[in-house]
């Protein structure tokens, strides 16, 4: 039993599809109105249908009020650090802190070369990703950056604006040496999908973010863990991912949330995304509160 304690929170991936952002815009709203704490946006920027990320968030931010975003996750590889912790901030300050910076060393590399960028494969890649979160963090601290390595050259880059409140940074990892990363470097692991991480996988990835970050002198329990969890709930036979009702969508959450360790659950809606929001929103997540709290209570 992995439960580390941390306070629940849910949220929805929304679709950055071009001929989607009515529904997108309306959904966000909804979501916002129905009491979930974060809007998941992924970033493929090589896809021809999708908005930008950053674009799409901007526009999604004016029309909230106090809902967090999440890049789900953003891609290194086309977006430099220093100037993806200068949007960062930029965003923080214009939304008054409503910003999480998931992001990830880039997972497809023959699509980022395709729009020029480098397609880093391997040991190289991870250590790029590395370097970049201390590039990150220091920047978005308000700090002079100077970082030169053999994939990094950053000058002595006066960074700012400061958020008006720390931007975690939380990595999307997978494979052995990226959840090492995690556990030395990142403020949380955001879990690829349930469909690609299945639970009964999540335990050997858990202890390897685990004993690295203990061994570099970190508290384990301090690492946010998010889990991208594709499914529908009610009767879709057919979809991906989790599918059944409700109970069984708060069955399933829960015994995450105690036994694996996730205290973020995002939400990819397999179909209806309206519907879906409003029972994950209604009906499965203060089930899955209350549930844990009694877990958690020994009752």
């Amino acid at each position: 039993m992995t439960d580390y304690g941390r306070p629940l929170s849910f949220g929805v991936s929304l679709d950055p599809a071009a001929d989607a952002v009515h529904r997108t815009r309306r959904l966000a709203r909804a979501a916002e109105d129905q009491g979930l704490e974060y809007l998941a946006v992924q970033d493929h920027p090589y896809q021809p249908g999708h908005l930008d990320t950053w674009t799409l968030i901007t526009h999604l931010a004016a029309a909230t009020d106090h809902i967090t975003f999440l890049t789900d996750v953003a891609d290194l590889q086309l977006r430099p650090p220093a100037m993806l912790a200068k949007a960062a901030a930029s965003l923080a300050v214009l939304t008054d802190g409503r910003l999480r910076l998931g992001v990830g060393g880039g997972g497809i590399p023959d699509a980022i070369a395709s729009m020029g960028g480098q397609a880093r494969r391997g040991e190289p890649m991870v250590a790029f990703t590395e370097e970049s979160l201390t590039v990150m963090r220091r920047a978005l601290a308000g700090e002079v950056v100077r970082l030169r390595s053999p994939h990094h050259s950053v000058g002595g880059y006066q960074a700012g604006p400061v958020p008006p409140k720390p931007v975690e940074l939380w990595l999307g990892a997978q494979k052995p040496k990226m959840l090492a990363v995690t556990g030395r470097s990142a403020d949380g692991w955001i879990s690829p999908l349930n469909i690609y991480v299945p639970p009964q996988q999540v335990p050997s990835r858990g202890q390897i973010i685990d004993e690295a970050a203990s061994a570099a002198g970190r508290d384990p329990r301090t690492i946010r863990r998010v889990y991208n969890v594709i499914g529908a709930i009610g009767d879709h036979r057919g979809a991906p991912g989790l599918v059944g009702d409700v109970r069984r969508w708060v069955d399933a959450l829960s015994e995450w949330a105690v036994d694996l360790g996730f205290d973020t659950f995002v939400l990819w809606p397999a179909t209806d995304p309206d519907r879906q929001v409003a029972l994950f929103a209604g009906e499965v997540v203060p089930a899955v509160r209350e549930r844990v709290a009694a877990l958690r209570s020994g009752r």
